[in-house]
């Protein structure tokens, strides 16, 4: 249980990620790589922030801001200069890397002794970063019923109908991606307090982990069936904690740590190949 339950809070912890991955890629369809960088960023703004003494709660909306705006320089980079959208996010993540460590000022910020929304009691700790999820979930299943979240929908499934109906596709692309980005630094945010340091390589291939998340999720829908936004958002959730805890297995199964990329990867290629083979439907 010391693996399973911290493994657990984990996964809570990077379901805002996992929101956002799925916002970008199954919404927007975009392959947003900004996710890398986005992270560190939240991470960096709230142990910087934290260990200045300001408390968590006040943190947060400046995290929220300064994701978002990661994700607005991606769409802009994509929607104005007409770049790829997976060349926008390299050229964001790399430029956020530079950022990030202007921000720190020094590779790492140990929050010891600071302001913390996480305690010592374990059972408290994964019910806050469950809330938190469970919440999150229901504002961005709220979100996609209005009618922003709709046009937003309807862009990803078909721009040039959306652009006849005189939608500004554009806008919408770059409100999804400051969405997601927003998410992505808010798991930052959480999990800077959670494990107590920042490290300006702590988004490294956090990408794949999300991913991960969104792919296991799809599974769970295409098992039972449903479609609904709702049951995929759930999906997601369940993921990103069925994917942290079979890291935590691995773990206590004795795969070597410096093993978990590459164990990462396959899980990804299983989710995405063997899950949607056997749950594909009939032809």
């Amino acid at each position: 249980m010391e693996v399973i339950i911290p493994a657990i809070i984990q996964g809570f912890c990077y379901a805002a990620m996992a929101f956002g991955i799925y916002l970008t890629l199954r919404i927007f369809n975009i392959p947003d790589i900004t996710t890398d960088g986005s992270y560190t960023l939240g991470g960096v703004v709230a142990a910087v922030l934290i260990s200045n003494h300001w408390h968590p709660s006040y943190a947060m909306p400046i995290v929220l801001v300064a994701g978002a705006l990661a994700g607005v320089a991606t769409g802009l980079i994509h929607t104005q200069l007409k770049l790829h959208p997976l060349l926008a996010g390299i050229l964001v993540m790399t430029s956020l890397y530079s950022i990030n460590l202007f921000i720190m000022g020094r590779p790492n910020i140990p929050l010891i002794n600071e302001a913390n929304i996480f305690n010592d009691n374990t059972s408290f700790n994964m019910l806050l970063a469950a809330m938190f999820s469970i919440v999150l979930l229901l504002l961005l299943f709220w979100l996609m019923k209005t009618d922003f979240g709709i046009a937003m929908r309807a862009t990803g499934s078909n721009e040039l109908m959306v652009k006849a109906m005189g939608i500004n596709t554009n806008f919408m692309k770059v409100a999804g991606l400051a969405i997601a980005n927003a998410l992505t630094a808010l798991s930052g945010y959480m999990m800077v307090q959670y494990q107590g340091f920042a490290d300006i390589n702590m988004g490294i291939g956090i990408v794949i982990a999300g991913l991960a998340a969104v792919i296991l999720g799809e599974s769970f829908t295409a098992f039972f069936k449903s479609s609904s936004i709702l049951s995929a958002l759930i999906s997601v959730l369940l993921g990103s904690v069925l994917f942290r805890l079979l890291l935590a297995f691995a773990l206590l199964a004795g795969v070597p740590p410096q093993m978990l990329k590459l164990l990462t990867a396959i899980l990804v290629l299983l989710a995405a190949g063997v899950f949607k083979f056997i749950f594909r439907p009939a032809q």
